[in-house]
């Protein structure tokens, strides 16, 4: 199996390639830079493992939650390929690729994680899941809204917090539910690693789709505010 991921969602830039379970990822903190990056770093790794595009089996892409302008440029890259690789595209949820960083170490073991990224404008994405065998099964929606509206399924506690959502919003998020969390990581982005590792399950499940099929998740129907929203919320924080 022969997979290039992306992840453009935040940010943070990733590219990886998988060949057969094992995972290469070039990574880095490049606001702004995420298109002039994302097919020279992808080449880079098909070089260096001696690989073709013609020989990958698919392609596989963080289709957000995240910035707008980040999601589009992945799903654009990720059917790009596809089409002209007649291959198809794995979608995979960057809420459940950032869910995977609270078990970074591989310990495999069972854990119910709450994945959130800083959505800007006083909220966040969030989705919680649960973490099994290396893969991440939902136990929520995916939503967008102040930390106030998220919610912590079921009355466990116990649980991992991930992502730049818990420091957003003077760590509202972070602060309210701190008693529900065995630990809190708020510096954590989603990896086209994780993205890769996720998708590779699941093209094993079937779950593939062709070019054209795959939906971008952006949550917020307003992608910015206008000039007269901003100014609003400028006088409702005074």
């Amino acid at each position: 199996m022969k997979l290039l991921a992306f992840e453009t969602s935040t940010e943070a830039l990733s590219v990886a390639l998988s060949i057969d379970g094992e995972v290469r990822e070039r990574f880095e903190l490049a606001p702004r830079r995420h298109a002039e990056l994302s097919l020279p770093w992808a080449e880079e790794l098909l070089a260096e493992a001696g690989l073709k595009r013609s020989q990958l089996d698919a392609i596989a892409v963080g289709r957000g939650p995240g910035a707008f302008t980040g999601v589009r440029l992945a799903i654009a890259l990720a059917q790009g390929i596809a089409l002209a690789l007649d291959r198809p595209v794995l979608p995979v949820s960057t809420l459940a690729a950032l869910a995977v960083r609270a078990d970074a170490n591989g310990d495999r073991e069972p854990r119910r994680v709450l994945a959130a990224i800083d959505a800007r404008m006083g909220e966040v994405y969030s989705a919680a899941f649960e973490l099994r065998g290396g893969d991440a099964f939902a136990l929520s929606d995916e939503i967008v809204g102040a930390p106030d509206h998220v919610v912590v399924p079921g009355d466990e506690n116990g649980w991992f917090g991930v992502g730049t959502g818990f420091g957003a919003a003077d760590s509202a998020l972070s602060q309210r539910l701190a008693g529900r969390f065995a630990s809190i990581d708020a510096t954590q982005l989603p990896h086209a690693a994780d993205v890769a590792r996720l998708a590779t399950k699941a093209f094993a499940r079937g779950e593939a789709v062709p070019a054209e099929r795959v939906e971008p998740a952006y949550l917020r129907n307003n992608v910015a505010l206008t000039l007269r929203e901003q100014q609003a919320l400028r006088e409702a924080k005074r």
